[in-house]
Parts: C-alpha cells; structure tokens; sequence
C-alpha cells in the first residue's frame, strides 16, 4: 500500500494530512534553509520555495530506495509581499519590522510541493498559491500575539488555522495551502505520478 513520507516537521502540515485521511510517516530533512536560500540571491518567491521543497524532499528520498511503497513529500513556504519572500522570522525585532510592511495589506501564501518515489525515481512540483488579505491587530493585540510566540513559526508571521486566524480579513484560493501544504495540489502531483488519492486514506 502507498504511504506518504513528509519531509517536514511542521505540525500544521501533518494535521492538515491527518485531517484530509492521510496519516503521515515524519522524517525531517534537516537541509540547511539559509544555505540555499544565500544560493540563490534574486530569485523570486515562486523559485525559492519550491527549490526548498525539493531540496528537502530529495535529501529523506535517499533513506527510501529500496521502500517501494513510500512516497516523499518535501513542502516549503514562504509570505510574498510586492515579490519579496518572507519566510520564518529569526526574532521578535524582525516579526515587528515585517509586519509594519504587511499589515493591513495583502500577499501571497506560496508553498513549493515536490513529490518523489525514491523506488522509481519519478519526481513531480508545483508551487500553489493563495493570496492573504491581512488586518490591521492594534498594538495590544500584535503584542499580545507575539508573545505566544507563534509569529516565530510561521512564514509571514500569522496563521490561518490558529490564534493568528483573527487577524486575517480573508483569502483567495486554497485555505490548505495557507496552513503549509495544499491538498489538492498533492493529489495532483501523485495522480501524475499513478497514486490515487483515495487509496492513501487511512494508511500509516
């Protein structure tokens, strides 16, 4: 039986798996983020998160080789705002500094999905993405929000799925995608590679 592989050790991406009936293998990737994002000085937002997407798919398919039931998902996200990526802020000061630039604006989730079947060596990526429309918290409310600490963990700064989903006005495309990992994107990417979705639900 096919079994998904997330190269990720997001919680949201996991939930929104187990959630759509997919119950996840986690093997993080461990790939060094700021390495490739220096390699590639200019590219755009599109570019970069799926390069990071398949830098971490790639690096746990080579654990899989010989496992020719495993299917590697590798996902990647990052805020556009005006073409500029926003990935995971690095401190408080720098969440402080994004969100005088996003605030009560609107920007585009993109996340990068790269595919492998490490037994074959089919490969398959997309990159989805979701334009967020974001409010404006009062300065009580920012405060109080970083102090969770979420800010921290997420490209961009907010959730749609937890305490930052109140101060998101709206959104365009797929909700999914904006947590960290489009569902119907993956379904199509493994169908190309000859994976029915449904045959996945309930799989561990």
């Amino acid at each position: 039986m096919p079994r998904i592989v997330l190269a990720s050790q997001s919680p949201a991406r996991r939930t929104v798996l187990i959630q759509a009936g997919v119950i996840p293998e986690i093997h993080v990737s461990h790939v060094d983020e700021e390495a490739i994002e220096a390699a590639m000085p200019g590219a755009s937002p599109e570019d970069l998160c799926l390069a990071l997407a398949t830098a971490k798919a790639r690096a746990v398919a080579a654990s899989y080789s010989d496992d020719a039931d495993a299917l590697v998902v590798g996902c990647d996200s990052v805020f556009d705002v005006d073409g500029r990526a926003f990935s995971k802020a690095s401190s408080e000061a720098e969440v402080r500094e994004r969100w005088s630039l996003m605030l009560g604006r609107s920007g585009v989730l993109r996340t990068g999905h790269w595919v492998i079947h490490p037994s074959t060596g089919e490969e398959a990526g997309a990159v989805c993405s979701t334009v967020v429309h974001l409010g404006r918290p009062d300065q009580q409310e920012q405060d109080a929000y970083l102090a969770t600490g979420e800010p921290l963990q997420v490209a961009g700064g907010f959730t749609l799925d937890a305490l930052g989903g109140a101060f998101v006005d709206g959104i365009e495309g797929d909700p999914s995608n904006v947590v960290g990992l489009s569902l119907p994107t993956l379904r199509h990417l493994l169908a190309g590679l000859g994976v029915v979705w449904t045959d996945l639900w309930g799989r561990p």
